[in-house]
């Protein structure tokens, strides 16, 4: 096996691949995988496929969602340009590549910024927007945070009320993550413990995790936007008001 003309059957695929069998199957299911050559009763697999699964293995690790791979491998399929899949430009080969400018603000500005706000500097720390680079100046720890800040300030939230919301949003959140850890404790490391801990038991674990890093985020965002949503709408001020527009 792995020689250029090498086939395989779905257990000696999921073998190579250091993958599992129903991880193939499921591969199939969703429309990342291309179908097996049947002879007979049995599918045969070619390098292409092994190398696809392999392809695969890599992006789930990376904490790319199967449907975002199959957007991903169509347009490769398809001999597309990645970059504009990805919504990033290909770099300029005969440009050496600029280092990304660390964003930095001045301590007194930053105090300034939180000067209303009780202990502002140790909870935009404590809270992850910041870090001390030095004692006159901070940098972003956290841009997407410190975006959402800014649309919670553009909206007239006060200084002192964000960040006590991001610091309650963190309890909540610090909440929801040691449950799904449990979760996944009693469940994919259960099951794992009960394995044989063979490489294909620890590839299938790995996998598992690396799908479980960001698969409680996108539930929630999912979540949070609907119970918004319907917040708003069972408001009757809001639908007062709304209505006369």
């Amino acid at each position: 096996m792995g020689t250029s003309g090498a086939t395989y059957t779905i257990d000696e695929l999921a073998r190579e691949a250091g993958t599992t069998v129903r991880s193939v199957r499921v591969y199939h299911e969703r429309g990342v995988l291309p179908p097996p050559q049947v002879k007979g009763r049995t599918g045969y697999y070619g390098p292409d496929h092994l190398n696809r699964v392999r392809t695969i293995s890599r992006l789930l690790e990376r904490g790319i969602k199967l449907n975002g791979i199959k957007e991903l491998l169509g347009a490769w399929d398809r001999g597309e340009d990645l970059g504009d899949v990805l919504g990033v430009a290909e770099p300029d080969a005969t440009r050496p590549a600029e280092p990304i400018a660390e964003e930095t603000i001045p301590a007194t500005e930053l105090a300034q910024r939180y000067r209303d706000v009780p202990n502002g500097l140790a909870r935009v720390v404590a809270a992850g927007l910041y870090q001390p680079v030095d004692a006159a100046t901070y940098r972003v720890a956290d841009p997407r945070l410190v975006h959402t800040a800014e649309r919670l300030a553009a909206l007239g939230s006060s200084g002192d009320e964000l960040l006590g919301e991001l610091e309650r949003l963190q309890a909540d959140s610090e909440r929801i993550a040691r449950r799904y850890v449990e979760l996944f404790r009693r469940t994919a490391w259960q099951s794992f413990q009960q394995s044989e801990r063979a490489d294909r038991d620890v590839a299938e674990f790995a996998e598992r995790m690396a799908a479980a890093r960001t698969a409680p985020g996108q539930v929630i965002a999912e979540l949070v936007d609907r119970f918004v949503a319907r917040q708003f709408d069972q408001d009757a001020e809001f639908t007062e008001v709304l209505s006369q527009a």
